[in-house]
């Protein structure tokens, strides 16, 4: 899916002037801006305490009440549009025992359509599809609690993907995967006709799968630009604190595909 964004669509996810401080006067976010379009995928980057987490929660409302804007599909987070807000902004969290807690994979695909009001045929149509987009059609009967890791995972993107997000943040993806279990969501990942936040420390794979990166760097983006152009960066890298695995060389590695 290539980026859309014109005055007739809007960018996916619009970001402005964010700040935000948390109740014992720590500031995590000092101005924040960025916009993605409609169908990029853009890797956010940088080091731990940066405001990574932060940021991905005001994304969907989860936090509010700092100076700025965010905008998801033309409409801003707020009381208003929550409820649409949250079916736009589908968030994976790192750990998929955070989302799975139904009896069956189905059961737990289901469980956010069905709160939304769907029902019958139409949700179980919803579920099929979402099941199917990350492989786990099979596993629809199984607990996911008999699945592994890696499996576990694609069901938590499942149970994101049926509610038809307009964009999908992903917290660390390939976090505790084994090298199969990471390139089956890598190939999953690249597939989808979604918009996609990818949150990681993993560089090799964000430039894998996300031609553009951010690096959020003491609560402002202290860079913008093509993946492999800021990993390239020594300088760049150093400052912000960002390590590339031994031996690994961004110039040297394949461009991502569309």
């Amino acid at each position: 899916m290539d980026p859309v964004t014109t005055p007739s669509t809007p960018p996916s996810l619009e970001v402005s002037g964010l700040a935000f401080a948390y109740p014992d006067g720590h500031q995590a976010l000092f101005g924040v801006d960025f916009a993605v379009a409609r169908g990029e995928r853009v890797a956010l980057l940088g080091p731990n305490g940066a405001g990574k987490t932060t940021l991905v929660l005001h994304l969907n409302g989860i936090l509010s009440g700092g100076a700025g804007t965010v905008t998801v599909a033309g409409l801003p987070v707020g009381k208003r549009h929550m409820a649409e807000i949250r079916q736009k902004v589908g968030i994976v969290f790192q750990d998929p025992d955070d989302q799975l807690f139904m009896p069956t994979v189905r059961e737990d695909v289901a469980f956010g359509p069905a709160a939304a009001g769907l029902k019958g045929p139409e949700l179980e149509q919803r579920v099929r599809t979402a099941l199917e987009r990350v492989g786990m059609a099979e596993f629809a009967d199984r607990p996911p609690h008999h699945l592994s890791f890696g499996q576990r995972r694609r069901v938590a993107v499942a149970t994101v993907l049926a509610m038809e997000p307009e964009i999908l943040v992903l917290d660390e993806p390939s976090s505790n995967l084994d090298p199969a279990s990471r390139r089956e969501l890598a190939d999953i990942l690249r597939a989808l006709d979604v918009t996609v936040l990818m949150v990681t420390h993993d560089l090799p794979y964000a430039l894998e799968l996300c031609p553009r990166a951010l690096i959020l760097s003491d609560g402002v983006i202290a860079a913008d630009g093509p993946t492999g152009s800021l990993l390239s960066d020594e300088d760049l890298m150093r400052a912000h604190r960002l390590e590339l695995p031994f031996g690994f060389d961004p110039r040297a590695a394949s461009a991502p595909r569309g």
